[in-house]
């Protein structure tokens, strides 16, 4: 069996509140804390408690077992406001895990800032690294960006900071018309060709978001099913990437979840099975080919590139509106505004605002894909998100201090309907 690498992404967005257009100029609480004290503690009620024991028990019972999370700065600072004692539960993993549990770098609020400032992205970066070095004493050397968006320009700039390698999503448009397979170490398009470590989609996939589909053809997936697939690929390394969530959220504790994974990595230790991290695998194999990605590629939809973030008239719009803020929000100098900015920069915005839970038959955009943005959504629809999301800007506007004549010009509060 060859080596598994597992990382799990571990995220909770600041969500806004219902924020209406008579709100402007009056208003300037955007964010629901009730609402999401209350999801944060239900996802540590059915997921990051019995999740992390799970991961803890696993790590005591097998000494070559490894796991890698990513925790969001939003994440954490939620945790730090509103259930301590669920991240001292993921501190207490890490202390006891050692170096077989790796903590990776990412922006601090899981955010879309790589596709408008790099300054920004720099700056969060800089801000995530602090609040782990705070939180855990850790420093991470391995990154994974944002819903594991990734391009050429992206490791470039990663080499140059001195991280020691990225992850991202093994998909075709990385791996290329041939029979490349994303169970091994690659390089990136860099000068010094940064370490690559890629997903296997499909595997992962079939936990994430196939494990309790009833109409899949392999379910129910068994542990030993899972344990004979993994067991017959060839390679070097089996990167398996997906959502803490997963466990007990996306996947509720019902469907066996819980019961399916501890006994999958019982299975695979017992016939010889390793486990390492993100930063052993790169250390261990020598990296293999250059492989390029000119344009950016993501984990997200059929797709795998931005459209779920940026796919339509509406995301690409709030995009521009709230980066077109940024150097008044540097020039205020206030640490409220450039927390609300860093709030609004998470990706989960935009991806309430996606027109694929409409059932629009973008290419590349499936029913599915519809049906998971729908999931994860607190609007009625891609539009009400929109709204909400700008009428939000058009208040931080008349918040900062004036620069001129202002890019953002065209943030203005939208009109309430007729009949308001």
């Amino acid at each position: 069996m060859i080596p598994i690498c597992l990382y799990f992404q571990v995220h909770q967005p600041y969500r806004l509140r219902r924020y209406n257009y008579f709100d402007v100029g009056r208003e300037h609480r955007y964010f629901d804390d009730a609402a999401n004290a209350d999801l944060l503690r239900r996802a540590a009620r059915k997921c990051y408690r019995p999740a992390t024991e799970m991961i803890g028990r696993l790590l005591e019972r097998h000494p070559g077992f490894a796991v890698a999370f990513s925790l969001s700065g939003c994440l954490i600072e939620q945790l730090a406001e509103w259930d301590p004692e669920t991240l001292e539960a993921f501190r207490a993993l890490a202390s006891a895990g050692g170096e077989r549990v790796e903590l990776l770098a990412e922006t601090s609020h899981h955010s879309l800032a790589w596709l408008s400032s790099r300054d920004e992205f720099a700056a969060q970066v800089d801000a995530h690294l602090g609040l782990l070095r705070e939180a855990f004493g850790r420093t991470p050397r391995v990154f994974r960006n944002t819903e594991l968006i990734y391009s050429d320009a992206l490791a470039a700039w990663l080499e140059e900071r001195g991280f020691a390698g990225v992850l991202a999503d093994g998909v075709h448009a990385l791996l290329g018309p041939g029979s490349l397979s994303p169970h091994h170490l690659y390089r990136a398009a860099t000068p010094g060709g940064l370490p690559l470590l890629l997903r296997d989609a499909r595997l992962s996939d079939d936990v994430a978001f196939r494990f309790s589909q009833r109409s899949w053809s392999e379910w129910p997936l068994t542990a030993q099913k899972y344990d004979l697939w993994v067991s017959g690929l060839s390679g070097e390394v089996l990167s398996l990437f997906m959502d803490f969530e997963t466990f007990g959220e996306h996947q509720w504790a019902e469907t066996g979840i819980f019961a399916f994974f501890e006994e999958w990595v019982d299975r695979a230790s017992a016939h010889g099975g390793t486990f390492w991290t993100p930063s052993q695998a790169i250390a261990h194999f020598p990296a293999r080919e250059v492989l390029s990605a000119p344009r950016p590629i993501s984990w997200a939809d059929e797709a795998r590139d931005l459209s779920a973030w940026q796919g339509n008239d509406l995301q690409t719009d709030a995009l521009r509106r709230l980066f077109a803020l940024e150097a008044r929000i540097r020039d205020a100098a206030s640490d409220e505004l450039r927390r609300d900015f860093r709030r609004l920069s998470t990706s989960d915005h935009f991806y309430y605002m996606a027109t694929a839970s409409m059932g629009s038959q973008r290419p590349g955009m499936s029913s599915a894909d519809g049906e998971v943005h729908a999931y994860f959504s607190p609007y009625e629809s891609p539009y009400e998100a929109y709204i909400a999301y700008v009428h939000v800007l058009s208040d931080l506007e008349r918040r900062l201090p004036r620069r001129g004549r202002t890019a953002a010009a065209g943030a203005r509060p939208l009109a309430p309907p007729m009949s308001a």
